[in-house]
């Protein structure tokens, strides 16, 4: 039941109803001021990394750079890591690895929250350092900080495969909720190249699930460490950047 429908078993009197012609309010009203769920999609897909460039805009190093988060997010994206491989190959200790991370993180909460820049970001990517902190920790295995990435990929490559069996692929999705093409699977070209792109992310997760599960399972967390940082943030540039030449070209000939 809605949260503007009537308390339970309650059902509105006669006199309690509006006259025949009365302009509806109330719950009529606050339904048509609500957002879509179309409109909250939109939203968020204009605030992902892909909506740098528009589809058909030719994309620059400075929206490459925009798209990773510039410096700051670069060095909230590398630093933990960072900073995890180089305490775990100097001390092989559990403890002081994972938690240096988490402290550095809660270095960028603060920073963020005193600058009054955009914490979620900062929150976000302590919330994942924790859990994966905790993990190792509980375990006293090293290995478990990267559990949790190993799930994220995981749940990304299902969802793109789900989106690619019901002929929705997702990068086709958000490239509409982006430019507001519902009909770009009319078009064949369009088509084609959102699920190459489409592919190409599969592509990204499942390589990166490739190498790093086989290390997880012999166990060799710096070398772990190493392969997360080099298949992070500068894989994530290639193919983001990639995709946006892809979506372009389709684009741009379309409108030319």
């Amino acid at each position: 039941m809605s949260a503007e429908g009537p308390d339970d078993g309650a059902r509105p009197t006669g006199a309690e109803r509006p006259s025949d012609g009365a302009p509806a309010t109330g719950a009529a009203s606050s339904a048509e001021q609500a957002p879509s769920v179309t409109d909250a999609l939109s939203e968020a897909a204009r605030k992902s990394a892909f909506a740098r460039v528009a589809p058909g805009e030719r994309p620059t190093a400075a929206d490459l750079w925009a798209a990773v988060g510039g410096v700051r997010g670069l060095v909230e994206s590398l630093l933990p890591g960072f900073l995890f491989l180089v305490v775990f190959a100097i001390t092989q200790e559990v403890t002081p690895s994972v938690l240096v991370p988490v402290g550095i993180a809660v270095l960028f909460v603060v920073v963020r929250a005193v600058t009054r820049s955009p914490i979620l970001p900062a929150v976000v990517g302590l919330v994942g350092i924790a859990l994966s902190a905790g993990l190792a920790l509980a375990t006293g295995r090293a290995e478990e900080n990267f559990l949790l990435g190993f799930v994220i990929n995981a749940v990304w490559i299902t969802a793109l495969l789900v989106s690619l069996a019901v002929r929705r692929p997702l990068i086709g999705v958000i490239t509409a909720l982006l430019t507001g093409d519902a009909e770009w699977r009319a078009d064949s070209a369009k088509r084609t190249v959102l699920t190459v792109t489409t592919w190409l992310w599969v592509g990204l997760f499942a390589l990166r699930l490739g190498v790093q599960v086989p290390l997880y399972l012999a166990e060799q967390a710096t070398a772990l460490a190493a392969t997360k940082l080099l298949m992070g943030v500068p894989l994530y540039a290639a193919v983001l950047w990639v995709t946006w030449l892809m979506v372009r070209s389709v684009y741009a000939r379309r409108v030319d």
